[in-house]
């Protein structure tokens, strides 16, 4: 993997901020859309979500998670996109109250919500990147 493959995927999941969420428990799967923070510090997502929703019941059952980051674009050579794959766990603690902070200074309205916060650790990402050539493909993997 290359520097600057870092760089662009960085800075590409800072620039946005839905994640497609993908778990699975047994032979049950799921998908839902959530708010992200990125952070770049430990190359993961910052999602709110409450236990009781069926991505984060299977997410406590089996952490591993996949899923996708995409803008929507109809012009072909402006696509940009993300595979990955990851872990999605609940934060507690000192961990969690930092990584409030940082949740709500990006999304100001999550100040009146108590949904507990979760890390999706990002281990695996493939990027898409029309926009520096048809069908480029950058990769990063956990080291």
């Amino acid at each position: 993997m290359m520097s600057s493959d870092i760089k662009a995927i960085s800075r590409y999941l800072a620039k946005n901020h839905v994640v497609t969420l993908c778990t699975t428990s047994g032979t049950d799967l799921w998908c839902a859309s959530c708010f992200y923070l990125f952070d770049r510090q430990s190359m993961g997502l910052i999602m709110m979500s409450e236990t009781h929703t069926r991505h984060s019941e299977m997410a406590l059952a089996n952490p591993q998670v996949a899923g996708t980051i995409a803008a929507q674009t109809k012009n072909i050579a402006l696509i940009q996109g993300i595979q990955y794959k990851g872990r999605l766990n609940l934060l507690l603690g000192e961990e969690e109250t930092k990584a409030r902070q940082l949740y709500v200074a990006r999304f100001p309205v999550a100040k009146v919500a108590t949904a507990p916060l979760w890390l999706l650790s990002l281990d695996e990402i493939k990027m898409t990147d029309n926009k520096l050539g048809f069908g480029k493909k950058l990769f990063w993997q956990r080291g």
